[in-house]
């Protein structure tokens, strides 16, 4: 199952306590997953598609709760690609359906006109336990997340731009920062960053999804830390062994052409040591002198030696 589903699942099991919070959720779920059909001799239904069943289950029961109406229910398989069954739940009689539409604020009268509201209408979302019950709506209506050990990325698909903003702005008054994009004939509300994540899903109360998320983080987190580390360690590793190669290489080249008697006293210490020990850290050639020498000491001695090296070489080309 994946992390969508399985956070859709908690959610489902989530039934509102009072009124207010079943209207609001019940709002989203028909914003995002619902269709009004309007056809002749005045009639109206609405219906309300998805493929979770635990959705279609709390549809159902919200309508019946709130309305005493007791909806139609349908499953089809999908003809298309893995042939999910989809579950629809229909209310056919023009009436219902516009008791319901008016009472979630989607259909309104004016002048004896009947007028869609394609935004949040502000009347169902006053109190924060009704903003979080909107937004759990919307979210088993039209939410997903990305596998987090993947990437991060939260996102709502809804139909209507004036939603979508009005959607964005429900979100954000919870102190967070999501965005709304256009992709093909939907508008996609999201937010990218973990943290933001985590808050949504604390919010909307998906708590086992949360702590989920969380641990994931944790370990990226460690994970990206010791690749940190590793990676700082070998390139060090890398440095001191290429740093030690040319020394070793300079040293010899010294002996070979003059001996290493040439050097100075305290060079030729510090030569014999680096051909004798080259695994050696600076930090430990320096700690067998005798005194003992601090590792800048050190690469200083082994610098001044390179740079004898490469005067012979340049005497011997002229």
């Amino acid at each position: 199952m994946s992390f969508s589903s399985a956070t859709k699942d908690e959610l489902a099991r989530i039934y509102p306590e009072d009124e207010e919070s079943k209207i609001a959720e019940l709002a989203a779920l028909i914003r995002m997953i619902g269709t009004i059909s309007i056809y002749g001799n005045m009639k109206m239904s609405l219906s309300l598609t998805t493929e979770n069943a635990s959705v279609a289950r709390l549809v159902f029961k919200l309508i019946k709760d709130l309305f005493g109406i007791t909806p139609e229910t349908m499953v089809r398989r999908s003809r298309y690609l893995k042939k999910n069954l989809s579950y629809l739940i229909f209310i056919p009689n023009r009436e219902n359906a516009e008791m319901i539409l008016n009472r979630v604020g989607i259909l309104n009268y004016e002048n004896g006109h009947v007028k869609l509201s394609y935004g949040i209408d502000k009347k169902i979302v006053k109190s924060i336990k009704a903003k979080k019950a909107y937004l759990r709506g919307a979210f088993l209506g039209g939410g997903s997340i990305s596998d987090p050990e993947k990437a991060y990325h939260m996102e709502f698909i809804t139909h209507n731009v004036e939603h979508g903003k009005d959607l964005s702005k429900l979100i954000n008054s919870f102190h967070l920062n999501s965005k709304v994009i256009a992709r093909k004939n939907n508008y996609v509300v999201y937010l990218k960053e973990g943290e933001q994540i985590v808050d949504v899903l604390n919010i909307i109360g998906a708590h086992s999804s949360l702590l989920n998320l969380e641990n994931i983080r944790v370990y990226k987190e460690m994970r990206n830390n010791v690749n940190r580390i590793v990676n700082c360690e070998t390139a060090n590793l890398t440095k001191t062994i290429n740093a030690s190669l040319r020394q070793v290489e300079s040293i010899n080249y010294i002996k070979d052409s003059v001996g290493l008697d040439y050097l100075p006293p305290s060079l030729k210490e510090i030569a014999e040591l680096r051909i004798n020990y080259p695994d050696l850290s600076l930090k430990e050639l320096g700690q067998m002198l005798v005194p003992p020498v601090g590792k800048s000491g050190v690469n200083h001695r082994l610098r001044k030696i390179e740079e004898i090296s490469k005067k012979l070489k340049e005497r011997r080309v002229q």
